[in-house]
């Protein structure tokens, strides 16, 4: 019988929602094309008709959080409001911890499952460039802040965001390791408000 594109399209996302459970599980390097062939319920077969190889399929799960952090950078990196961007950057960031299990399930891979070796070199090389950006984009925000407060601090940009960056990268982290840590939802606007008292620092 002829597949259809939705056909396809099904067997795809199976295979990504069994590639993103046993990623999760059992890390990159304990996880088999086997394994998620089984978790999906089909042959090895439909996931080369997909994916050139594990690695590739990796990419695509990772891209999950990397995505949506390009596209919060793109949307406001220019910002002329340093301090509604952060405010709006950073709550989104976290709501999509809470909100979207795609994204959340993503990030805890590459935080808490991934073994950075060459193998993932591609992704590595997508994380490094999205970290750039993400600091790069935060230190815009201060060197505008400070501009427009009239602000003289010691401090450098970049160094500013760097720890911006660090802050929004341990909640994560320390969450999706336990999200018994704190209440999340229910915190949030304390966190987001946090944020912002890291990009007011007049040191």
């Amino acid at each position: 019988m002829r597949r259809t594109k939705e056909d396809a399209a099904k067997t795809r996302q199976s295979l990504i929602d069994a590639a993103l459970k046993l990623f999760g599980q059992r890390g990159y390097s304990g996880t088999t094309l086997r394994l998620i062939a089984k978790e999906a319920g089909c042959s090895r077969g439909p996931i080369y008709w997909h994916f050139a190889n594990k690695e590739e399929l990796f990419e695509e799960i990772l891209a999950y959080s990397q995505a949506p952090l390009e596209q919060l950078v793109a949307m406001h990196h220019d910002s002329k409001d340093p301090e509604r961007a952060a405010e709006a950057f950073s709550r989104q960031w976290l709501r999509l911890l809470v909100d979207d299990s795609y994204y959340r399930q993503s990030f805890e891979i590459f935080l808490n499952k991934t073994e950075f070796t060459e193998t993932v070199s591609q992704s590595l090389e997508r994380e490094r460039a999205l970290t750039a950006s993400l600091i790069a984009t935060f230190a815009s925000w201060v060197c505008r802040y400070r501009k427009g407060a009239k602000i003289k601090a010691s401090s450098a940009d970049d160094t500013v965001a760097l720890s911006m960056y660090g802050y929004l990268m341990g909640i994560t982290q320390s969450w999706l390791f336990d999200p018994g840590i704190t209440d999340l939802d229910n915190n949030l606007e304390f966190f987001v408000g946090e944020f912002l008292r890291l990009l007011r620092t007049d040191q």
